[in-house]
């Protein structure tokens, strides 16, 4: 007596697997990418927010107003606060700003620069 296979699943058939598979794993791949991408947005923030810094200190350091040195900063980096201090001949500005990855990672961003006060 044979028993006939049709209708039952055969023991170890893996039909179906391969999309079980990628139901699983989509989510992790699109969450990796997101977070990668919002990582490099970060660091993109972080590389102005430096740049931006080291501008203001520059303009400090002339004899520009602090007021000029918080615009370069805030037009370079919208939403940054900016201090700034001196001491003998060295002008310094503080700079931060936070960058959020997504909804529920917030990720503190900090820059600092001097330059020499009095330049030219």
């Amino acid at each position: 007596m044979r028993h006939s296979t049709r209708g039952r699943p055969r023991f170890g058939d893996e039909r179906g697997a391969v999309a079980a598979e990628l139901a699983l794993a989509l989510p992790a791949v699109v969450l990796a990418l997101l977070l990668g991408a919002g990582a490099l947005g970060a660091a993109s923030r972080q590389v102005a927010l430096q740049d931006a810094t080291a501008d203001a200190a520059r303009l400090l350091g002339r004899g520009e107003g602090a007021g000029a040195a918080a615009g370069v900063v805030g037009r370079a980096v919208p939403g940054a606060s900016v201090s700034s201090s001196g001491s003998d001949d060295l002008v310094c500005v503080t700079a931060s700003v936070d960058v959020s990855l997504g909804v529920l990672v917030r990720i503190p961003l900090r820059a600092s620069s001097c330059a020499l006060g009095g330049g030219l």
